[in-house]
């Protein structure tokens, strides 16, 4: 099925997550950064969340709106819509 996502896809897609957000805030733990938290838990501005979307968007090459990201409630939910934006 189109919108099944692999074990691999998301692993690979949480490890580009969790390596953009510690390059773009590296004041932050590496073991705070968890699926359960929002990006603003981890003390991200606004800023910094539109550096990240963009770096997302670039190293995975996805092609969504901005505004799709804007709801995302944790970075859980943000690699499940990295996932499967790859696959449209």
């Amino acid at each position: 099925m189109a919108n099944e996502r692999s074990e691999g896809d998301r692993e690979r897609v949480t490890r580009v997550v969790y390596e953009t957000v510690a390059g773009i805030l590296p004041a932050v733990p590496t073991g705070r950064i968890t699926g359960d938290k929002h990006l603003k838990d981890l003390g991200a501005d606004s800023v910094d969340r539109v550096e990240i979307v963009l770096a997302l968007i670039d190293t995975l090459g996805v092609n969504a709106p901005m505004a799709c990201f804007s709801n995302l409630p944790d970075i859980d939910s943000l690699v499940d819509f990295l996932v499967d934006a790859e696959r449209t």
